[in-house]
């Protein structure tokens, strides 16, 4: 039997991931027999099973502070899917347990300290006979995917990636979901600048003199600011000739995503406890208290209404001798940051059902797999799961004269 467990499938990625794993029909072998949504609250993984409706689901606890947990639900598994944040503080432990388990990984790991961490047990994995992909979400992951697509097949030479990336309006945001944020705003951002890395941080001088506006596919324009997403660290390592990786994003409405800066410049990311009368608080996790509950107010303010967001890769270099940009836009609306993350996880985890990964070892995703595979089957789920529109991914090509073309997304060769 061929079993995927979902670790955090309670989540809003795990419970997506779960979700589009559910609606894969066809060959059993290209299949998973049982899916296990794995969740510290074992209630709320019982409902996401229930809302599945499938016959192939099943829900369990697991504690991923505990090794003994993590190892009863990976036992027997085929593949499994990591979301459960932050990483920063679960993803080394639980790659740790995947692979003493000998089981297959797929992650959604967008923290650059511990996807250095987890890169780093590439030996084991490989002595363990399994492959780990790290970073299979949205950026990461469909960002890197579209750079090998354009490394392999659309340009002779790429020299410069530009990663963009914006979501907002979600039901609901997590605290890990926000505390990955935070940690994003008080942490070095890596950038590949001129062939050197070089860092930054968002709410300095230094990163502010990256911030500028983007438009985005279904949400318009936008400010951009450097974000430590790990690609600026493993697309150098892997695309020769590459001068230049960079990862910018915002999250909307604004007025939210700017009263996270403020807090943050103000102190209140601390995690030393501060004495308030005869109780001790921590400053971030007041933040995090806080700032979730004016949430819904500022939703409501700005006039969202619903989840949305957009991926935009910009690739640019040499086709036939010319300046040459691919431009990969992936939009949704009514689909948040779940569905933009929680898909090309499923995509990842079946793709090593199918042993159609490259190697063993702990892989990012443009080491890891076939672009086209990737785009092929998380199309299809997209469909299936009703998310996005008729233009949710759009490829087009830039030639230097600035003329767009839009290229269709079958293509196998060059002559696209």
């Amino acid at each position: 039997m061929a079993r995927v467990v979902v670790l955090g499938g309670g989540g809003g990625i795990g419970r997506v991931a779960a979700r589009a794993l559910a609606c894969v029909e066809g060959d059993t072998s290209q299949i998973f027999d049982e899916i296990v949504v794995a969740d510290l609250r074992l209630d709320v993984a019982e409902q996401v099973v229930r809302d599945l409706g499938s016959p192939r689901a099943r829900a369990i606890q697991v504690d991923a502070t505990s090794p003994a947990s993590l190892a009863a639900a990976l036992a027997g598994a085929r593949v499994a899917i990591g979301c459960i944040g932050p990483f920063y503080r679960f993803g080394l432990p639980v790659l740790e347990a995947a692979i003493a388990a000998r089981v297959d990984y797929v992650d959604v790991c967008d923290d650059l300290a511990p996807t250095r961490q987890m890169l780093e047990l590439d030996g084991r994995a490989r002595e363990a006979g399994i492959t780990a992909i790290v970073g299979m979400g949205n950026s990461p992951g469909l960002a890197n995917v579209f750079v090998r697509l354009c490394a392999d097949q659309l340009l002779d030479a790429v020299k410069s990636v530009d990663i963009y990336h914006v979501h907002g309006g979600e039901p609901e945001e997590g605290p890990a979901v926000l505390k990955h944020r935070i940690h994003a705003m008080t942490n070095d951002v890596p950038l590949f600048l001129d062939g050197k890395m070089t860092s930054v941080r968002q709410l300095d001088a230094s990163g502010e003199a990256h911030v500028h506006e983007e438009d985005f596919r279904g949400v318009g324009r936008m400010p951009v600011y450097p974000y430590p997403h790990p690609e600026t660290i493993t697309l150098p390592q892997h695309i020769p000739g590459l001068e230049r990786a960079t990862n910018m994003g915002v999250v909307y409405p604004l007025s939210y995503f700017h009263l996270t800066q403020a807090m943050v410049r103000a102190g209140a990311a601390s995690e030393v406890p501060l004495r308030v009368h005869d109780h001790d608080v921590v400053p971030l996790e007041f933040m995090v208290a806080h700032v979730l509950r004016e949430r819904p107010r500022l939703l409501r303010e700005a006039g969202v209404t619903g989840p949305g967001g957009c991926l935009k890769v910009v690739v640019g270099g040499l086709r036939r001798g010319e300046a040459t940009r691919y431009e990969l836009s992936v939009a949704s609306k009514g689909a948040g940051a779940g569905e933009g993350t929680g898909i090309p996880a499923a995509v990842g985890a079946l793709l090593a059902r199918r042993g159609a990964v490259k190697g063993k070892g702990v892989l990012p995703p443009e080491a890891a797999v076939e672009p086209l595979d990737v785009l092929g089957v998380a199309m299809q789920i997209v469909d299936r799961l009703g998310v996005g529109g008729g233009d949710t991914l759009v490829v087009e090509k830039i030639d230097a004269r600035g003329e767009r073309t839009v290229v269709p997304i079958g293509f196998t060769s060059r002559a696209s």
